[in-house]
């Protein structure tokens, strides 16, 4: 299903967070103090672990929680301490919230009704959304006479036939399953492209915030580790948290030691020239490791998964797991030890203590190979 063009426009609203926090109780934290701006027309995913404040956060912009300190602007006006219904946003829940006694036109239209919109208006907005939406031959059916899918189309419909400013998703695919959820992203990206509303979404699944995202927005106890686009937050992480995060497999992250001119395992194994003297975290993403004869690095393989498009190689190099995803027909005999070697433009280097990327050169690639002439 393709949706269509319809006439259902919003105008886009900033949204800016200043100073804001959210706390139970003193000893019950949720959100530190949080400033950030989410700009007009862009999709913005909130990405993180089950408890990391992500669903508290947009609740806060819809006002069904209340904010503990700071102001929270959207379109220029304080909202912080308005009711819910005057904030300009709109809100799909994962559980769809649908009123089981109406219509699927009975639930797009009860906004409207409630605001006092004509019958006439309301028949013509649930007819464009409908079209939209490819709800049109559902319009007499109630949510019970539909599929998991067509239920969260209605509630999407029901958000956007107000024409909001802000729409508001709360982990509204997860209830699918994957072929559904796969479909349902295509969707939701053309929608938010044709109404052109500022779109913020809130998951714990990468993958629909890398395909979702115009930019990512990253959670950690309540604290943002990043805020970057997917390509940037995937090749540049700015921390040990967002590079395992982000990935499957995840990055790889090995303890290090410089001596002033090599990192090296302890083991004794040279990984990377570096003029860096310490210990160090050192990652690397899987699909950049090379699998070569006479490479300077020996690993052996502990398992393997065939995949048919690549190969998942679990290995053991100095005591730690480091997984390798080979590309479609590579060939590796059956050998327990294997020779490898690690592209320096594709090195990450993050600190011991802080777990945070430790330089990033001007163009923003974080390499070990730019410490070693930024430290020379």
């Amino acid at each position: 299903m393709t949706i269509s063009d319809a006439p259902i426009r919003a105008v886009a609203a900033e949204i800016e967070l200043l100073n804001v926090s959210k706390a139970y109780d003193s000893k019950m934290v949720v959100i530190p103090r949080m400033d950030v701006v989410l700009r007009p027309g862009e999709f913005t995913v909130i990405l993180g672990p089950s408890g990391c404040g992500k669903s508290t956060l947009l609740q806060m912009i819809a006002g069904l929680e209340r904010v503990s300190g700071g102001k929270i602007v959207i379109g220029g006006r304080e909202v912080q301490d308005m009711e819910p219904k005057h904030r300009g946003c709109a809100m799909v829940f994962q559980n769809y919230a649908l009123y089981p006694h109406m219509t699927v036109a009975e639930n797009m239209a009860y906004s409207l009704k409630v605001s006092g919109i004509s019958k006439i208006n309301r028949k013509e907005r649930v007819a464009a959304v409908a079209k939209m939406l490819g709800l049109a031959d559902y319009l007499d059916r109630k949510p019970g006479q539909l599929s998991g899918g067509q239920r969260q189309r209605v509630a999407i419909g029901r958000a956007i036939i107000r024409e909001p400013g802000v729409l508001l998703f709360d982990e509204p695919l997860s209830n699918l399953d994957a072929q559904l959820r796969h479909d349902m992203r295509v969707e939701l990206a053309d929608l938010h492209r044709r109404i052109g509303a500022t779109s913020v979404f809130v998951t714990h699944d990468q993958v629909e915030a890398m395909t979702l995202a115009d930019r990512i927005l990253i959670l950690n106890k309540g604290s943002i580790e990043q805020f970057d686009t997917p390509k940037a937050i995937y090749h540049h992480p700015a921390s040990i948290f967002v590079a395992k995060f982000i990935g499957a497999p995840p990055m790889n992250i090995l303890d290090v030691t410089g001596d002033g001119t090599a990192l090296r395992t302890a083991d004794g194994q040279k990984v990377a020239n570096c003029a860096r003297a310490g210990k160090f975290h050192l990652g690397i993403r899987p699909e950049d490791i090379i699998v070569e004869s006479g490479g300077s690095i020996t690993a052996t393989i502990r398992y393997r998964e065939d995949l048919g498009s690549h190969e998942i190689l679990e290995t053991e190099l100095a005591g730690q797991t480091l997984r390798i995803a080979t590309p479609f027909g590579t060939e590796i005999d059956a050998v327990s030890a294997i020779s490898l070697s690690f592209p320096e433009d594709r090195l990450h280097l993050f600190d011991q203590e802080t777990g945070k990327a430790i330089a990033q050169a001007s163009n923003g690639r974080q390499t070990v190979q730019r410490h070693v002439r930024e430290y020379q």
